[in-house]
């Protein structure tokens, strides 16, 4: 099951395999999409082989429907040992729950800065190395998976159940592989928009406070080039923004969770 904004997805037919875009199209401006060829052939639609698809059911979320006002901040790419600790540093005093999803060798790398630091939190697969998952096959994508998901694991102690692919590709064999693994696919509606406001925090933080809506998913990085140091300048005036306006916040499995029993999230915008 795909739910999210009927305005903010792509779902392409590929032969007989389905391939769906999540961020790479529709959910970004012209000025935001990855430099990054959005599938580029490869796998994308594979399934290798027909049992594959024989119980698939995952489900690809870009906002959570709900009217309740509560959104969920995550931050992919980390940990990296110059900004994740200062963003865990503004949620800790803001008393903010977010979702982190963390590339497995970094976690390999760095797990030892926030192993002790994640109470509240929640922590999803990104991937191993950042690759983008889209142009491999099922065999690749699941054993990328699970590497990081083991990785998780054995230096954090935790079990991740959601995953988001790099760069916001979402092929049939990353479907497969996430499904085999229980994961569900966490994409957004909401993003920071790191190179128009790279240098105005308070316009960043003013964007994201009056665009969000109940059950948002919102996007930014806490690993990366310098500019996305506007997501940590900014995340205060994000915070307190959001508060503002009556908002609270959530991890975004306790999101799902809190969402009324029996709703159809199905393209509702």
């Amino acid at each position: 099951m795909i739910t999210g904004d009927r305005f903010n997805r792509r779902a392409l037919l590929r032969g007989a395999g389905l391939t769906m875009m999540g961020a790479a199209a529709g959910l970004l401006g012209a000025s935001e999409i990855p430099h990054h060829p959005p599938l580029g052939g490869g796998y994308a639609s594979a399934a290798d082989t027909p049992s594959a698809i024989a119980r698939s059911s995952v489900t690809v979320r870009y906002f959570v429907s709900t009217s309740a006002p509560v959104v969920a901040l995550t931050f992919d790419d980390g940990p990296g040992p110059n900004w994740t600790p200062r963003f865990l540093d503004v949620l800790e005093e803001a008393g903010v729950p977010a979702t982190f999803f963390m590339v497995g060798r970094n976690v390999r790398a760095h797990g030892g800065l926030v192993r002790d630091r994640l109470a509240g939190h929640e922590v999803g697969n990104h991937s191993w190395a950042h690759h983008d998952l889209a142009t491999m096959d099922l065999g690749a994508v699941r054993d990328d998976l699970w590497r990081t998901h083991q990785m998780i694991q054995g230096e954090l102690g935790r079990t991740p159940t959601l995953m988001r692919p790099p760069y916001g590709h979402l092929g049939g064999s990353t479907v497969l592989a996430a499904d085999s693994l229980g994961y569900d696919v966490i994409l957004w509606d909401r993003q920071m928009h790191e190179r128009r406001f790279r240098r105005d925090p308070g316009g960043q933080a003013k964007d994201i406070a009056d665009s969000v809506r109940p059950g948002s998913i919102v996007l930014s990085h806490d690993v990366g080039d310098p500019r996305r140091l506007i997501a940590l300048d900014a995340l205060p005036g994000i915070i307190a923004g959001l508060k503002e306006r009556g908002y609270g916040f959530a991890t975004v499995s306790d999101l799902i969770a809190s969402a009324p029993a029996g709703s159809s999230p199905e393209n509702r915008g």
